[in-house]
């Protein structure tokens, strides 16, 4: 006799409950982190020790009477903070900003309607769904569970999974916010939300863990420190020297201090970190979302790519096109999710009633399957897993019966049986419906539907099957298998099964794929398919997308191969099918241990540790768990291997520019210090006056340098081979390039100032000022990049560089003529000829870049930068 149904199975709520519920209750959120308040960024600006130094001396300066270098030492500081107050200003906007497209969604039953909403938007009573690798939006209670395990670790402190029941009397009969869904599915009545959840009242004592400090930063940081010890150190130098020789002491003290200023950049380390927040809003824009700031340097750096196939390299978009039963072949009209498509047996219309073989598939199509078809508008829209939905499309297409109420028990699917089954009234018939990959299906089937009904599988009927199998695949077809039997009780296991069937699905390529894949060869970065398909529709994908392959390894052969072969095969174009999460974890370990640095694509529950593993965990942000994005470093916000690919060609960009910021300041700075010390060795007046060196070091170079770190990426950036991830900003070469145009830019500031000395000591450091500010600005042409013209680079192709360019022109020349800075810089009117050597001097810093650049790539041919 057929047992009763489960009676009185909570419905959700309706939207008009739920909206007042939200308005009593609140959002769902924990109470955040205060936001840095806008007076905080602004007094850090003023807390550097080489800006409160500046601010001693210009304390120093009004107490001893000297209010116009006091003055101008203030207005220099204040400038220097504003700016930097706006950079930070915009770099925490963008944060807030990733912060907010990193909000998880929930699905809820609302109007009797499966729908995706806002975690914010649950409210207490809402009926929630649970799946594998779903984090627990709120504490509820468990009205449904189907082998359901859940990781409270985040809670507890305890590891292993906790299994969870409906039973009023059991403990474990509810799920916590925070905790992640580990196997098995559900259905939750919520009883609290936001603060008033377990986690909530933990997250309040704790409070909120800040950013991490990237790598980057820390390099960038030792090297501030280290410039700023020789900074000092040379400061007090030239101040003694300049003491014992006879020199005033205040002007001494003034421009040891200066000096100080002009060798150390102070504010790298956040320049670059805002320069990094920057690009992870600009990546936004490409679709790739950074969870952490350290993702924005590895990128660069990678140097091999592991991706899944399915959705990544192709469009997830899956389409049931073909059914397969005992020879006979049924076909599909219609593509995408619209269910108005006819299945057609050798070219006319069939429906379900009218075959029993057809019947008995399209029962495990519908009766082995969570996806949701809904109408909106013109559109149907799908909810669930694509594989689901396109067998759901397909039976749908039959115009079959749907199965009343849900399922009475359930084997969820699992990455290492690959199958599900469900089991269900159909009728009078107490039936288990298995649904999953050919052979892990075919392990478990005893019997087959033939071709004159139900008979026992023998050798050559697999073999037939296989045949069939392998002629979907290499079509590059997704193919899964369908089986049933029938059953006297709901809890059942997976065997003596009686396979129905093969359905073949398409799930074509990106087609922006092939190119994205070719630009990463071209950049030095193996592709490598790791994938839990067959190997069949792999290789075909692969053909497809020119995806050279060599061998094709299957996760059982893998198993087979010890470490060191298969660091051999891994040297050699390779495609990994039938794979596991664990197999994941051992191809990087591999990869690691030869020096590469890997980026691995995920979505799954178990795929979490190989994201963590990996030096960059990449998630796919559509159909990627909870847990995968919880653990990545990037999250692909359309799934798509394209999407990747921009993230490494920005990536790149973003240390390019930093490296192009870095080595312009220095190089500027280091040509002031040359000036300045030759100077005084010399035993000649004060080249420049402490005003001026900050002039130049804290407003004209400081603008000129962060518009030089927006410069766009170029055609070859993404031909060079990966860097090592172990090389810093500033190298061998980098040293050269900052010597060779601080030794210029320093010796030609001096010949123009002992030139014009005859025109009296005014003229002549008004002469050595401008023109050491026109060489930084000249200059900054050669640092656009290090092997290519401007030529080819295109002169206007950072336009906010020239307008900061003539900017600065434009107020160095305000420095001269305009008297109020006349006044606070003690600069005197320049007349043509001075200008006119001015220019003689600078020309030399553009053209003669260009012409060993130009002279460089004509010979070798385009270089990357």
């Amino acid at each position: 006799m057929r047992p009763d149904e489960p009676q009185n199975q909570p419905t959700g709520l309706t939207s008009a409950e739920a909206a007042k519920r939200l308005q009593k209750h609140g959002p769902n959120a924990l109470a955040e982190a205060k936001p840095i308040s806008v007076w905080r960024i602004l007094l850090r600006q003023f807390t550097g020790l080489l800006v409160l130094l500046l601010l001693g001396a210009a304390l120093v300066a009004l107490v001893l009477g000297e209010h116009v270098d006091s003055i101008a030492i203030g207005m220099v500081v204040i400038l220097n903070g504003v700016l930097g107050f706006v950079q930070e200003w915009r770099a925490e906007t963008a944060l807030a900003a990733l912060r907010n497209m990193l909000a998880p969604k929930a699905r809820v039953i609302r109007d009797q309607e499966l729908i995706e909403i806002d975690r914010r938007e649950i409210v207490p009573g809402d009926l929630i769904l649970l799946d594998a690798g779903d984090q627990v939006p709120a504490d509820a209670r468990l009205t449904t569970a189907l082998e359901l395990r859940v990781d409270e670790s985040v809670l507890t402190g305890e590891s292993a999974p906790v299994s969870k029941s409906i039973r009023p009397d059991d403990a474990n009969n509810t799920v916590m916010m925070g905790t992640h869904v580990v196997s098995g599915r559900a259905e939750a009545i919520v009883e609290a939300t936001g603060s008033k959840t377990a986690f909530g009242k933990i997250a309040t004592l704790t409070g909120s863990v800040g950013e991490k400090e990237t790598n980057l930063s820390r390099q960038l940081g030792k090297l501030g420190a280290q410039l700023g010890l020789v900074a000092i150190g040379i400061g007090v130098a030239v101040a003694l020297v300049g003491v014992l020789v006879g020199r005033d002491v205040i002007d001494m003290v003034m421009t040891g201090l200066s000096m100080a200023v002009a060798i150390v950049p102070e504010g790298l380390p956040a320049v670059v970190t805002i320069s990094l927040a920057l690009g992870a809003a600009a990546m936004v824009r490409q679709k790739a979302l950074a969870r952490r700031l350290q993702a924005m340097e590895t990128l660069g750096s990678a140097s091999v790519i592991c991706t899944d196939k399915t959705g990544t390299l192709t469009e997830n978009m899956m389409t049931t096109e073909t059914l397969w039963i005992t020879g006979r072949q049924y076909d599909a009209v219609g593509t995408g999710y619209d269910p108005t498509g006819r299945i057609l047996l050798e070219g006319q219309p069939i429906r379900y009633g009218a075959n029993a073989d057809l019947d008995a598939a399209l029962d495990v199509m519908v009766g082995c399957n969570h996806a949701k078809l809904r109408r909106e508008g013109a559109q149907w829209q799908m909810v669930g897993d694509p594989t689901e939905g396109a067998l759901l499309t397909f039976a749908y297409k039959g115009w079959t019966s749907i199965p009343a109420g849900p399922a009475l028990s359930e084997i969820p699917f699992s990455s290492a049986r690959k199958r599900m089954s469900t089991v269900r009234w159909l009728g009078e018939d107490l039936i288990q419906l298995v649904k999953g990959a050919p052979e892990q299906v075919l392990d478990v089937c005893t019997h087959w539907r033939g071709p004159n009904g139900t008979a026992v599988l023998t050798d050559a009927d697999r073999k037939s099957i296989e045949t069939a199998y392998a002629s979907f695949a290499e079509r590059g077809l997704r193919v899964i298998a369908l089986a049933r039997r029938e059953v006297s009780q709901t809890e059942v296991k997976e065997e003596s099964l009686e396979f129905i069937g093969l359905v073949g699905m398409v799930d074509p390529p990106r087609p922006e794929v092939r190119a994205a894949i070719q630009a990463c060869k071209s950049a030095g970065i193996d592709v490598i398919m790791i994938t839990g398909d067959g190997p069949l529709t792999a290789r075909a994908i692969a053909e497809k997308l020119n995806m050279p392959v060599e061998r094709t390894i299957t996760g059982a052969e893998l198993e087979q191969t010890d470490d060191e072969a298969l660091a051999q095969l891994l040297k050699q174009p390779v495609l990994f099918a039938r794979t596991s999460p664990e197999h994941k974890m051992r191809l990087i370990r591999t990869l690691q241990a030869d020096g590469q640095i890997v980026a691995m694509t995920g979505d799954g529950v178990n795929d979490a540790p190989a994201l963590k593993k990996a030096d960059i965990g990449v998630a796919m942000g559509t159909r990627g768990t909870d847990v995968a994005k919880d653990a990545a470093d990037l999250v692909l916000l359309d799934d798509n291997f394209a999407t990747l690919e921009r993230a490494i060609r920005e990536g790149r960009r973003q240390f390019a520019n930093i490296q192009r910021f870095v080595r312009y300041l220095l190089s500027s700075n280091a040509g002031e210090v040359v000036a300045i010390l030759i100077n005084l060795a010399l035993g000649g007046p004060l080249i420049f006056l402490p005003t001026q060196i900050l002039w130049m070091n804290l407003v004209t170079d400081g603008v000129t340098a962060l518009m030089l770190g927006l410069e766009p990426g170029t055609s070859d950036q993404m031909t060079q081979p990966p860097r090592n991830p172990k090389s810093g900003i500033l190298d061998r070469t980098a040293m050269w390039i900052i010597l060779a145009f601080g030794a210029y830019t320093g010796t030609a500031s001096l010949y123009l100032f002992h030139s014009f000395m005859h025109e009296g000591e005014a003229i002549a450091r008004t002469v050595a000022f401008s023109g050491m500010v026109l060489f930084e600005k000249m200059s900054v042409f050669a640092f656009r990049s290090f092997t290519r013209p401007c030529w080819k680079l295109g002169w206007f192709s950072n336009p906010l560089l020239i307008l900061a360019l003539v900017a600065m022109i434009g107020a160095q020349l305000a420095a001269v003529y305009w008297p109020p800075l006349q006044t606070l810089l003690r600069t005197a009117p320049l007349g043509w000829e001075h200008w006119q050597m001015i220019a003689l001097f600078a020309i030399p810093l553009v053209a003669v870049p260009e012409i060993i650049k130009t002279l460089r790539t004509t010979q070798d041919g385009p270089q990357a930068e």
